[in-house]
């Protein structure tokens, strides 16, 4: 009798073992999910587009769609969890502000500072930004939802998390993963863009040498451009401030202990805190919707868009200057802010054509404009949707 109870005993622990197991929570969604996961990690390991973004993402995606029994503390959205105060940095928007400090600190910005007019291709680029606003509100979401997801044409992933934790935090993960897999996407998405709106001859234009920067104007031009931006855009102060902040770090010179810290350690960290938080944040019973997917063909229209239109808009502008200042059309694609993969590929495809006729310091100039005009522009749109 007394060996009766005890294999009963045993078989009930064991069978309540096994409900509370992976296998036993696990649904068609999670599987999904989990192979998305792979993907990214594939993509971030071995064609390495992206591994210092796709890697985190894609394992947390592993990580967030692991099934459990609800109420143990697990999940990223069950508060008290270790997750969940990791995610505090997301759903606050405070992981993007650092992550443009780092950008900030990395960055050098005399290919603009030296040729100024390159700024408007980098402002041409964010046409993606709106057209994909407006074909967001067609499909029929929200104005705010609309403007979150608008934003991937950026092709920023800081900024894409930034704006949507304060306008859609419920379509942040979709919109997060979208963005940065597109970013990741680059070298396949340009390339066909750029050959088919450009001519031959217009492929093997030079660009005069940038002329050389001073050290006053490298230190006035995070200044300056912070009170500019800010002043007409204060809704893009976290993203804007902490961007130039970093760059002043860097170009004064007397913080450099500062702008190593921000362009290593913390950049590092954060980089870390927000790929695994988001990538975690894809649980399949909240990320796989028809929004999701809605999301994802927008985020394509919108970089598509982008590239064409900072493409065109350097075809549009050399009518307008003299034989010898033209601007090689090829640079229009690197007014996203996908930096420097955009900038290289101007240089790549441009060498197919003419070996000598290096592109890529013409091209980081709409590529660093890039990075301040999507952040100027989720300031618009978070001024009048937030």
């Amino acid at each position: 009798m007394e060996d009766v109870s005890f294999i009963s005993f045993i078989l009930n622990n064991l069978r309540e073992f096994l409900n509370f197991t992976a296998f036993a929570n696990m649904t068609s969604g999670h599987i999904i999910m989990i192979c998305f996961g792979l993907f990214f990690l594939y993509l971030g390991i071995i064609k390495e587009f992206e591994p210092l973004l796709l890697v985190p993402i894609g394992f947390g995606i592993l990580i967030g769609n692991i099934a459990f029994v609800p109420g143990l503390q697990l999940g990223i959205y069950e508060s008290g969890s270790v997750l969940n105060y990791l995610y505090f940095g997301v759903i606050k928007g405070v992981y993007p502000p650092l992550i443009f400090l780092g950008i900030g600190a990395m960055t050098d910005f005399s290919a603009l500072i030296s040729n100024p007019k390159l700024m408007l291709i980098g402002a041409a680029a964010q046409f993606g930004i709106f057209g994909a606003y407006t074909a967001a509100l067609m499909l029929g979401f929200s104005p705010a939802e609309a403007g979150a997801i608008g934003i991937i044409g950026g092709a920023d992933g800081p900024t894409a998390i930034f704006l949507s934790s304060k306008l859609a935090p419920d379509l942040m993960g979709a919109i997060a993963i979208s963005a940065y897999s597109y970013m990741a996407l680059v070298p396949v998405f340009q390339p066909p863009i750029m050959r088919a709106f450009t001519t031959k001859k217009e492929r093997l234009i030079r660009m005069k040498p940038p002329r050389s920067v001073s050290k006053i104007e490298k230190i006035m031009f995070p200044i300056m451009g912070l009170l500019l931006t800010t002043f007409i855009v204060p809704s893009g102060l976290p993203l804007l401030g902490m961007l130039f902040f970093g760059n002043l770090l860097k170009e004064s010179t007397v913080t450099k202990r500062l702008a190593d810290t921000a362009k290593g350690p913390i950049v590092d960290i954060v980089t870390i805190l927000l790929g695994l938080t988001v990538g975690a944040s894809t649980q399949a019973t909240t990320f796989l919707s028809p929004k999701s997917l809605g999301i994802f063909i927008i985020g394509a229209i919108s970089f598509i868009l982008a590239t064409s239109a900072g493409v065109l808009f350097v075809k549009i502008f050399n009518l307008f200057l003299k034989e010898g200042n033209k601007i090689n059309p090829l640079i229009g694609n690197s007014g996203v802010s996908a930096v420097p993969d955009s900038a290289r590929i101007s240089q790549v495809i441009g060498q197919e054509y003419d070996k000598s006729n290096h592109l890529l310091m013409h091209a980081m100039g709409p590529n660093v404009a890039g990075v301040i005009g999507s952040a100027v522009a989720a300031g618009v749109l978070l001024s009048f949707l937030g």
